[in-house]
């Protein structure tokens, strides 16, 4: 076996950069976030898909109606699309999936791009939202599925940066377009969706499939082949793929179908199937979908300085902090921990931005210090929150469920940011309850049950192997004693599953027993 000091990021390369590829994929995603929040405190977008409101400091609104639907469609068809996650996946890889995405892309933005009616818009909204949710499922599925584990965060870190990224991006373009005025304000801003998923397209013609999809569809030497390609050590590729046949084998021995209510019927799978659900749904959970949704819109209407300079600030601060954590997650990034504190300091930002509301709505202090604490709830959101989430969702599936497990704890996550940008403007939209920061009375104890959560039932599954992971989840042992367990390998867990379909019984294999078999 290779020494650690040759298992660095340079030997790494191939599969690195191939994964920072597919790691692109949420740039679309977050681009959408940052173009559509800002379209919607944009003159010439309102002018089109808006109403006149002489109350209005721009002479336009748009109804809370048209907002939740402009802003929730997209999400909604993430949810529709990552569901079908698994189901999917039988049928064709994760490459692609991601083509399918791409094309879907083009499609709605050709349609958003020349459409002045707001039904057309919806469908444009919807479609990409499409698209969207197989961009997010399938690109994690491929990064969780060919990183090595050590650089598995890593590599979900530039997944996240590239979301924020994406975000900042689409601000900005905002920031500078919005004084084009007019339709052309809006529709320069929208053809910047057409780059990412063109780079991406074509970048997807020179890297492999994942050599775990291609092993569990009984194709050996394609996924052989597609190691030795990810992989520095050629002479390593053997004893890597007999160990993810060997627990692929174990599993299905253990199970008694591949199909979606196999991700239910068990204990094992069960809990990891909740645990992958709880995980990704603490990013709903933080109330960060309604300040990424309608951040230019909030600052806007809260009238807290120049909203479209100060969303650029935030995003801003959000990439610096996801920047951050990507260096520092591979060595030092505790998952329990982060998401514990990244999920309590969001929720104490919320609640002093709507006490400081409150008490003084439109007092220039308070502009300051919702303005200061946004800036701190971001950080604490991409910097703990948002990459450990996303990360945490993929790593607890089981392998030949992993598509179906994390597919719909995907669309559990997307239903839940759906359901929080879909009810955001009958809170902060002066028609409705006009509630602007005081909006975060609602969010900070949803902050303060997801860390409770975390604390109790997260397991910490840093640097771990899915083989390990497997063999973990498989000795049901609590959240708390997963960091110090010593695994003993696959080939304990392969035979404790023979011996399970020899008996027709899923066992309980406690370590003791998993020694006692090597």
């Amino acid at each position: 076996m290779s020494d650690q000091k040759a298992d660095t990021v340079l030997t790494h390369w191939k599969c690195l950069m191939a994964c920072t590829l597919v790691s692109m994929c949420p740039f679309q995603y977050g681009l959408d976030f940052g173009i559509i929040g800002g379209l919607q405190a944009m003159p010439g977008f309102l002018q089109v898909f808006g109403v006149k409101d002489a109350k209005s400091s721009m002479g336009y609104n748009i109804p809370h109606d048209r907002q939740q639907l402009i802003s929730s469609l997209m999400i909604l068809g993430a949810f529709i699309s990552s569901s079908f996650g698994g189901p999917l996946a039988g049928f064709i890889g994760r490459k692609a999936s991601i083509w399918v995405a791409c094309a879907l892309c083009v499609v709605s933005n050709v349609i958003m791009m020349t459409t002045t009616q707001i039904g057309a818009l919806y469908a444009g909204r919807l479609i990409i939202g499409l698209a969207n949710g197989l961009l997010m499922t399938f690109a994690q599925l491929y990064i969780q599925e060919c990183s090595p584990a050590r650089y598995r965060g890593l590599m979900i870190g530039a997944f996240q940066t590239w979301t924020s990224l994406g975000s900042l991006i689409g601000t900005i373009i905002d920031n500078f377009t919005v004084k084009i005025g007019g339709k052309q304000s809006y529709i320069v801003s929208l053809g910047m969706v057409y780059i990412v998923p063109g780079i991406i397209a074509l970048g997807l013609l020179f890297i492999p499939e994942s050599p775990r999809w291609l092993l569990q569809h009984n194709q050996e030497e394609k996924a052989r082949k597609a190691l030795k390609w990810l992989r520095p050590h050629a002479e390593l590729v053997d004893g890597e793929l007999a160990d993810i046949k060997a627990v692929i084998d174990a599993e299905i021995n253990l199970s008694q179908s591949t199909e979606i209510v196999e991700i239910w019927r068990n204990p094992v799978d069960r809990r990891r199937t909740l645990l992958s659900i709880g995980a990704v749904c603490l990013q709903a959970a933080s109330g960060a979908m309604y300040i990424i949704s309608y951040g230019t819109y909030f600052f806007e209407m809260a009238h807290i300085g120049s909203p479209f300079e100060n969303t650029c600030i935030l995003t801003g601060v959000g990439v610096v902090a996801i920047v951050i954590n990507s260096i520092i997650i591979t060595k030092y990034g505790r998952r329990r921990v982060f998401l514990f504190w990244g999920l309590v300091i969001c929720g104490f930002c919320q609640l002093i931005m709507a006490a400081v509301y409150t008490t003084n709505p439109r007092g220039k202090s308070t502009g300051k210090i919702v303005v200061a604490f946004s800036v701190l709830y971001i950080v604490g959101y991409n910097g703990m929150i948002a990459t450990y989430a996303w990360l945490c969702g993929g790593e607890f599936p089981s392998q030949r469920l992993r598509s179906y497990t994390f597919g719909f704890a995907s669309s559990i996550g997307f239903l839940g940011a759906w359901l929080a940008t879909f009810t955001a403007p009958y809170f902060i939209n002066p028609d409705s309850l006009d509630w602007g920061p005081k909006y975060g009375f609602i969010w900070t104890p949803s902050c303060l049950i997801g860390a409770a959560w975390v604390w109790f039932y997260l397991p910490e599954v840093k640097n771990r192997t899915f083989e390990e992971i497997d063999e973990m989840f498989e000795a049901r042992l609590p959240a708390r004693k997963f960091r110090g367990y010593k695994c003993v390998g696959p080939a304990a867990m392969a035979a404790m599953g023979e011996k399970a379909a020899e008996k027709n019984e899923r066992p309980i294999v406690t370590e003791s027993e998993v020694i006692e078999k090597q």
